[in-house]
């Protein structure tokens, strides 16, 4: 998988069920050259009680930095990580002597460096160890970095591993995906999981060529298909219950129709986002009319998209409504 897919998979996971702990920045920026921390999260301070995340929800109990890589990372590349904790150091230190308070410890957040593997000589290169409070696949650097190294493939197969082996690649990951598909279709976590992955299905599938995938990025999609379908079941049948609810017949229709745009409205504003940033007002405008198109022109508009620019795709919407 690309790095690019990956991150953007990566941020948006962590996110969502990094929230309900607290307040989570996505590319927060730190001083000196423009440097850019993949998550920062501080934990709220009455937090409501968020679903059990295991060893993920450990990590969010106090405020962190949190950078997931796509591949096993080099010392080089782990170094740069320590560079932008110790930077955000800086900035708390001259918060702290604008505000005459010397203390600024417990500010100063925890770096976690999430990694699908690490080679056999990073932990001793970086003289980092596992300790008995976070248990194996956890390497601890000195305790005055405030640095942990995770092994993702390395984590004990257990649900409380789960959310963060999800990150993983591979055989790592695949498993994760059944486990996950194993729990109680009632669990929230695990809906949310299921539509963030077939997202990132889509977007692996959509945003180049089949020909142009990397064999990492088939076997990405390989390992998704399972977790697309589910989600795609489970989108079906919310609308089919939300139909049922209005009536027999019509209820039917109306339910089809509400799965169908349901999954539509998830798969354009993603691919929106991802060809053109943010949506503004004018995609915003547009996206009631994509999700009703036929499905032969919707399925071309899809093929299409990652070659229209903004103006060209408003002016063929325009244009097949004049």
């Amino acid at each position: 998988m690309t790095r690019l897919k990956f991150d953007q998979f990566a941020k948006q996971y962590l996110e969502e069920f990094l929230t309900p702990f607290g307040t989570v920045e996505r590319q927060h920026e730190v001083s000196a050259e423009p440097r850019f921390v993949d998550i920062l999260f501080q934990p709220a301070p009455q937090p409501a009680q968020p679903p059990d995340l295991g060893m993920l929800g450990q990590i969010a109990r106090t405020a962190c930095l949190i950078e997931p890589f796509s591949t096993a990372p080099t010392v080089s590349e782990i170094r740069n990580c320590l560079l932008k904790l110790l930077l955000i150091e800086a900035v708390l230190q001259r918060r702290a002597a604008r505000q005459s308070n010397p203390k600024i410890d417990p500010d100063l957040p925890y770096l976690w460096l999430l990694c699908p593997s690490v080679s056999v000589n990073l932990p001793q290169q970086l003289g980092a160890q596992m300790t008995e409070d976070w248990g194996e696949g956890i390497y601890v650097l000195a305790g005055f970095l405030q640095t942990a190294v995770v092994a993702i493939n390395q984590l004990p197969k257990t649900e409380t591993t789960l959310w963060l082996r999800l990150l993983g690649r591979g055989t790592t990951q695949a498993e994760a995906i059944a486990e996950l598909l194993a729990l109680e279709r009632s669990d929230l976590r695990r809906n949310l999981a299921l539509n963030l992955l077939a997202q990132w299905r889509i977007t692996l599938e959509i945003t180049a060529p089949v020909e142009q995938l990397t064999e990492e990025d088939r076997r990405a999609v390989m390992a998704l298909s399972q977790a697309y379908t589910e989600w795609e079941q489970l989108t079906r049948q919310q609308g089919l219950q939300q139909g049922l609810q209005q009536g027999l017949q019509q209820g039917l229709q109306q339910g089809l129709q509400q799965g169908r745009q349901t999954e539509r409205r998830t798969t354009l504003e993603l691919l929106l986002r991802l060809r053109f940033g943010e949506l503004d007002q004018s995609l915003l405008e547009i996206l009631p009319i994509l999700i009703a198109l036929p499905l032969e022109p919707y399925s071309q508009l899809l093929l299409r998209l990652p070659s229209l620019s903004k103006a060209e795709l408003l002016n063929q919407v325009r244009d097949s409504q004049s």
